[in-house]
């Protein structure tokens, strides 16, 4: 998903009746910490502040040209939002669906769930010195969903029907329809002050707020930078929430300094030389058999897996339905068999992964099974909209071990081609008017051709060539946002609670919208219904027959091909130089769970433990 807040606050937990807190919001049920905690129980309040954690940048961009991470071009340094904004509710790592008060001391979401009221801190202070207002969140809102911000803020927040400042503490957002995830949805929105981007006396257009330093109230500030190098964000000693109990034992590093790389090889190379302190992985190549070396040896540097409970996503090939050869769902289908997942995670994954399937794996909201009578009802209105698959069992990726066989597989996909208009002839699958299938797939990393080649080689089999295309990284982001490609890959997190992010991601008016998270083109009147269903339920009840709706949806329409997930961060970090809380909590997003609650050994260690 695009949007951290969305995920950070909001989960798909259980609890039969609604329950509101002045303290916390919860989506369901009860907050877990109640009124008067003093800290959350996965940080250690006692944990020592200074020193320095060095970082590699998780964007897979090799620079940065703008410190304003919310306006559509260019590039923000890594780690800037979550490090310099804080929001009027912040999210638990060891619990979903519940914010508790940041900058609002207090909330109050009413009875008929049209508005959700939020009184600030007295004591809360931006960067400059001057107090957070009602005014500044009325005017970050404003700007979010404004015209030089990605429209995909303008989908998230279509259902927020404005912003009233009550006093200079006390704002109040009205909503257009009941929706329980809405408070928690405005409560993450980034607040900024009003004095961001003003020059002589006067505010310029915030596509031209580019290089002015970010005023936020979050822990750290923009310290010494190598413009679109390297940046070093500073703790501000005098941060407002620094003794507030959702603060206590996180933001314990005085320095954190994120260093660019141009690529992966590079990254790796320079941890192994003890460049940096931390670096996640997401390649089981990489884990398995090139982090290693001296400093591994040694135990300066360790391989940690950490479990966690996180939603699997839904990392997937997209298929570009604008294409005309990718508009036909069985031609979609016929795609997907041909992906060899088993010998894939046999030969090139070391058996690393799982098959995802679906939009809401590991959650409350994953599908299984025969669609239930509330289901059902939901999608018989608009059974011409839906595939007719769809109101039988829900789909299970083609396999191939066991009985299964890609060879099986390719016969079913050359039936399915067929009956869609598509044959060999001239030594190529073509269609009626002669044209030969050829698509390509478009990736931003050489590397990836290496996964991409088998299902190259099968798909040659069916008469179907693809070819790989490996663009530098700009030219990858300009072409996502102009919708300009047949088939990508996209790493979709999950959410234990979906709501309006999903019609930003496959609604119809995102569809024709660039830059909007609407990759696969979808345009389909009974997925907005199901959206819609979604962010109108009441009660868990209602909502978890909306989910699978949606996904059985998605799923039989094939506008995704269901790629591959991991239960545990993979993570290589410097153990003579961090120190860490025992355990990490479940719904911690890996690097997030060092950089807040982390800290730094004075001294570092410096020889092998002889314990």
């Amino acid at each position: 998903m695009r949007f951290w807040l969305t995920f950070l606050l909001a989960g798909c937990v259980g609890g039969a009746a609604p329950a509101w807190a002045a303290h916390a919001y919860a989506l369901w049920g009860e907050p877990k910490y109640p009124a008067g905690f003093d800290h959350f129980a996965y940080v250690n309040p006692a944990a020592p502040k200074g020193g320095e954690l060095r970082l590699v940048s998780n964007l897979r961009v090799s620079t940065f040209d703008k410190y304003n991470p919310f306006t559509i071009k260019g590039n923000a340094p890594a780690y800037l939002s979550s490090l310099m904004f804080d929001s009027l509710l912040v999210g638990a790592q060891d619990e979903t669906a519940t914010g508790y008060g940041l900058l609002a001391e207090d909330v109050d979401v009413a009875a008929d769930g049209l508005s959700a009221t939020f009184r600030l801190r007295p004591e809360a202070r931006f960067h400059n010195g001057k107090p957070v207002l009602a005014q500044d969140v009325k005017h970050s809102f404003d700007t979010l969903v404004g015209p030089f911000t990605s429209p995909a803020y303008k989908t998230l927040l279509a259902e927020v029907a404005g912003v009233d400042v009550v006093d200079d503490r006390t704002v109040r957002y009205r909503f257009k329809l009941p929706n329980r995830e809405l408070p928690l949805t405005v409560g993450g929105l980034p607040v900024f002050s009003r004095d961001w981007g003003v020059e002589n006396g006067k505010a310029k257009p915030f596509d031209q707020v580019v290089t002015d330093i970010p005023i936020g109230s979050g822990p750290y500030k923009i310290g010494p930078v190598q413009f679109g190098k390297d940046i070093t964000y500073v703790r501000d000693p005098q941060y407002w929430a620094r003794d507030l109990n959702v603060r206590k034992g996180t933001a314990n590093f005085d320095r954190i300094l994120v260093k660019i790389y141009k690529d992966s090889t590079a990254r790796l190379e320079a941890l192994k030389a003890g460049e940096f302190d931390l670096m996640r992985f997401f390649s089981a190549g990489d884990w398995a058999r090139r982090v290693n070396g001296k400093k591994f040896d040694t135990g300066e540097l360790v391989k940690g897996e950490f479990k966690h409970k996180l939603p699997a996503g839904f990392q997937s090939y997209v298929l570009n339905t604008r294409r005309p050869f990718l508009q036909d769902v069985r031609v979609r289908e016929a795609l997907g068999l041909a992906v060899d997942y088993e010998w894939m995670n046999r030969q090139l994954f070391y058996g690393a992964y799982q098959r995802v399937n679906g939009l809401f794996g590991n959650t409350a909201c994953e599908t299984r099974g025969t669609p239930s009578d509330a289901e059902l009802a939901l999608m018989e209105p608009w059974r011409k909209h839906i595939p007719a698959a769809a109101f039988g069992p829900m789909t299970v990726p083609p396999r191939t071990d066991g009985d299964s066989s890609l060879r099986a597989n390719l016969r079913s996909a050359q039936a399915l081609l067929k009956e869609a208009g598509w044959e060999v002839r001239d030594g190529a699958l073509r269609n009626a008017k002669g044209e030969a299938m050829v698509l390509e797939y478009m990736d931003s990393n050489e590397g990836g051709v290496r996964t991409v080649t088998p299902w190259m080689r099968a798909l040659e089999k069916l008469g179907i060539t693809l070819k790989f295309r490996s663009v530098d990284f700009a030219l990858y982001q300009q072409r996502l946002q102009k919708f300009d490609f047949d088939i990508t890959s996209m790493a979709y997190q999950g959410t234990n609670n979906p709501g309006q992010e999903f019609a930003d991601m496959f609604g119809s008016a995102a569809a024709d919208m660039e830059d909007s998270g609407n990759f696969p083109g979808v345009k389909n009147p009974a997925v907005d219904a199901m959206v819609k269903a979604m962010t109108s339920a009441k009660t868990e009840a209602q909502l978890l027959p909306a989910c699978h709706a949606l996904e059985r949806i998605i799923a039989h329409s094939h506008y995704l091909i269901p790629q591959w997930t991991a239960g545990t961060h993979r993570m290589a970090y410097n153990a003579w130089r961090l120190a860490r809380p025992d355990a990490m909590p479940p719904y911690a997003s890996g690097e997030g769970w060092a950089i807040d609650t982390w800290w730094y050994r004075n001294p570092p260690q410096t020889a092998p433990d002889k314990k």
